[in-house]
């Protein structure tokens, strides 16, 4: 039988920690039999969980003889494990045992060093950090999750569960998983990845910034069929010396704003009305139906029509 090893590191988060426990004790084999033995496994018997104390039946020792591992994330995913914990990890992927993240549990599983030189996830309101606090690691902040074989991440909180219903098809196939997917009440396969789920915040000028009435400008007028001629004409500019300031004061250039901007109201329509698709394309400045369908899934990953459906609204 597989066995799954659970970290519960303090302030550990009690939905990261569930998640693998649910999926893993509830998938069974065609025969009925359990697929996997599930241990809870921390530095001592008692583990902050936050709202309340987790008791663990078993220690870092337990670790070593898993056949997966998995990292929950914790309330203070910057602050790295504390030594011993890092190195039952440590020892236990030297003994070839699979370990896998979920959520911020990227950020202390990157801390025992086993993410370095290797593509991975998080929640992308820690990807940043994830970034700037381990320069090894190549985040890749839009997917659901990253298979790097031995290693694995996933991306925030529900994301878990793709990871974790993807090992279990790795380890007993697609029949099984799906098997356990309708437990679940979940799709084996979800369409997008994280990025149809990030809140497409603008860079903001500084203000009183030259920029400033501008960009309240552009976002009042998104439905306009604009050229970066037009934007620079309308500050007195030469368009060189427009996306100059721009990259200066907001990392992008006028268009990748203008378009991120579209994307983001457009967003806001699929979610807050029942407008056709055709007609959010026309409000938000978008010149046709396709182009929209096109631009909306290079910022989300996913067409207008699958993400109304995530937010609840019928297409």
């Amino acid at each position: 039988m597989h066995t799954v090893a659970v970290l519960a590191p303090d302030r550990v988060i009690s939905f990261d920690l569930a998640t693998p426990i649910e999926v893993f004790t509830r998938t069974t084999l065609p025969d009925g039999a359990q697929a996997y033995q599930v241990r809870i496994c921390a530095e001592r018997p008692e583990v902050d969980a936050g709202p309340f104390t987790l008791r663990a039946p078993w220690g870092l020792e337990r670790l070593k003889d898993a056949d997966t591992v998995v990292v929950p994330g914790t309330e203070t995913p910057a602050t790295p494990l504390p030594p011993a914990v890092r190195e039952a990890l440590r020892a236990a992927a030297a003994e070839g045992a699979r370990i896998a993240s979920i959520c911020s549990g990227a950020l202390p599983l990157a801390s025992t060093g086993l993410l370095d030189g290797l593509r991975a996830t998080t929640h992308w309101a820690v990807a940043d950090m994830l970034a700037e606090l381990y320069p090894d690691v190549l985040v890749d902040p839009g997917v659901l999750y990253v298979d790097n074989g031995q290693i694995l991440t996933s991306a925030g909180a529900s994301a878990g569960l793709d990871l974790c219903l993807h090992m279990v098809r790795r380890d007993y196939g697609s029949a099984v998983a799906a098997a356990t997917a309708r437990v679940a009440v979940m799709p084996l396969e979800r369409e997008g990845g994280q990025a149809q789920f990030i809140v497409q915040h603008h860079t903001p000028a500084p203000r009183g910034s030259a920029l400033e009435p501008l960009l309240l400008w552009l976002q009042d007028n998104l439905a306009r069929d604009l050229t970066l001629a037009d934007i620079a004409a309308r500050v007195g500019t030469s368009p060189r010396t427009l996306i100059r300031h721009f990259r200066e004061q907001t990392g992008t250039t006028p268009l990748r704003w203008l378009h991120r901007a579209r994307v983001r109201q457009a967003q806001h329509l699929l979610e807050t009305t029942d407008h056709t698709v055709e007609r959010v394309a026309a409000q938000v400045g978008f010149g046709s139906p396709t182009s929209f369908r096109d631009g909306f899934k290079r910022v989300t990953g996913v067409s207008p029509h699958s993400y109304r459906r995530g937010s609840g609204r019928t297409p």
